[in-house]
């Protein structure tokens, strides 16, 4: 895997005629020490219809300077990028061009710009010498990159101040009050690489088209299922880099796929959605192996240190690491290879298809308080009726499957709420929070369901092993309380949840 840090830094106006003011006046700035000009050569790569650009990302092979080689840069928030770098060699590096996949699927990346840069290099240190931020004043010379050899060219100044590793940000904002009272501009390109493609199109620069706001129920849905296509293709590297939460992220949003499709079925026709459903499941399941390791490992964890050294007995802490790695290998194996299969990439491909052509029923260009409310409410009398059956149950099995029934439903209502909220406004906040409640209690219910099946093989592990079983024993009846605690809680929370007025207020 390639090395990464995280890059903050912000970028300003600058000109050739353009001088430092005293960085010293800075708080904390004690020296500006001049490190010399450095000459870079970097070539950035995308494919041809530039879709590594359309996601802000950055992909490029740079000669000169200290990190020479190839750089990935994906962005995290404003002025904040993660930076991945790989040796310098002449074709990509595999473990680059994996965490591509998700925006470029099977089209090439070719060579779309070269820029050079003569850079300048300051460096920020504070009283003992370490090294608070580079700044760097580059003058760029940007070429778009043609079969022909006869690309656009383009030529500026900018400058750039990059905070050292593990800096605090607000160093920035005071070192951009000193620059601005110098006179000295931030820049409204987000990158060299955004600049020199806007700079170097043939022909006229186009104007970035902006969205319009929802009006239409196909408007509204439109808008959430995108957002949930575009998390879905932007968690893609981080569950490949293997990011704390990203593979719960991933799975979330295939479910808030999946909820979009069956409840809005009036405004998208399920012809078209229903087999793209079929295949968010394959994907959530795939994914869920992961994370029901995650979360069942995390939970045994935690309630075996929550016990006396007394009451345990036996190697229960080995015994838990030892099932943790060998049943996260498999997952995390299993969840890599899903990644890359072809399967995957049509899935992909097929929702930017239904983004591009959306399969709008008449309904769609209705009001969206109408459409959308019933919608949600109609998932709810669903909800209504399974919480219903699990109440009915007595204590067992047919009960926790009613329960698990349950939840998963109330997972539907939530995120149809949530789809519909910019619509509906407060009424629908108000609804989906409570829809999160009833979840919450249900699911921490079918997770001490779970629990226990892993309890019971690992008690018979143990036994099996000669060691004792009596911890495994004691965490299996500790689970079976909470079950029954939630049992007990559903009730009062399904009761404030299914207030009459809040779904009045949802109708409008």
């Amino acid at each position: 895997m390639a090395d990464s840090k995280l890059e903050v830094e912000r970028k300003y106006e600058a000109t050739s005629e353009t001088r430092l003011p005293d960085l010293t006046r800075v708080a904390g700035v004690s020296a500006v020490v001049h490190r010399g000009l450095r000459e870079l050569d970097a070539v950035y790569y995308d494919t041809e219809d530039l879709r590594l650009a359309a996601y802000s990302l950055t992909l490029r092979r740079r000669t000169g300077g200290d990190d020479a080689g190839w750089h990935l840069k994906i962005p995290v928030s404003v002025g904040v990028r993660d930076e991945l770098q790989a040796p310098l060699t002449d074709a990509l590096p595999p473990a680059l061009g994996e965490l591509l996949r998700s925006r470029v699927r099977d089209a090439p990346v070719v060579p779309v710009v070269r820029i050079l840069s003569a850079r300048d290099v300051h460096h920020l240190l504070d009283e003992d010498g370490a090294l608070l931020a580079e700044l760097s004043v580059d003058e760029v010379l940007a070429e778009r990159l043609t079969e022909d050899g006869h690309g656009t060219t383009s030529a500026w100044t900018e400058m750039e101040v990059e905070l050292a590793d593990n800096g605090d940000p607000a160093f920035l904002d005071a070192v951009e009050r000193r620059l601005r009272k110098a006179g000295v501009r931030p820049s409204d390109a987000p990158s060299k690489l955004a600049r020199a493609l806007a700079e170097t199109a043939p022909g006229k620069p186009r104007k970035t088209k902006r969205e319009p706001s929802p009006r239409t129920a196909g408007d509204h849905v439109l808008a959430y299922v995108r957002r949930q296509v575009t998390a879905l293709v932007e968690l893609d590297p981080a569950v490949r880099r293997d990011l704390p939460d990203s593979v719960h992220r991933m799975r979330v949003a295939t479910r808030r796929l999946r909820s979009a499709f069956r409840t809005y079925r009036e405004v998208l026709d399920r012809t078209v959605t229903d087999p793209l459903r079929d295949e968010l499941k394959w994907l959530a399941a795939e994914l869920g192996v992961e994370r029901d390791r995650e979360v069942l490992d995390a939970r045994l964890r935690a309630h075996s240190a929550a016990l006396p050294d007394t009451l345990l007995l036996g190697p229960v802490s080995a015994r838990l690491q030892l099932t943790s790695v060998a049943g996260r290998t498999a997952a995390r194996r299993r969840v890599l290879s899903v990644l890359d299969e072809g399967r995957y990439l049509a899935l992909l491909d097929s929702l930017d298809a239904l983004l591009a052509d959306p399969p709008l029923r008449p309904a769609a260009k209705r009001a969206p308080r109408d459409t959308l409310s019933r919608a949600v409410i109609k998932d709810y009398d669903r909800l209504a009726t399974r919480v219903g059956h699990a109440l009915d149950q007595q204590p067992g099995e047919e009960r926790d499957m009613a329960m698990h029934e349950a939840r998963k439903a109330a997972k539907r209502v939530r995120y149809a709420a949530e789809a519909a909220r910019p619509a509906l406004g407060k009424p629908a906040k108000r609804f989906a929070k409570r829809m999160k409640a009833v979840q919450s209690v249900l699911g921490d219910h079918q997770d001490s369901v779970v629990a226990r099946d892993a309890l019971r093989t690992l008690a018979v592990q143990a036994q099996g092993a000669g060691e004792s079983a009596f911890t495994w024993g004691l965490l299996y009846g500790r689970e079976e309380a909470v079950a029954d605690a939630r049992e007990r809680e559903l009730p009062e929370v399904w009761a404030r949840a299914s207030h009459r007025g809040l779904r009045a207020a949802l109708k409008g």
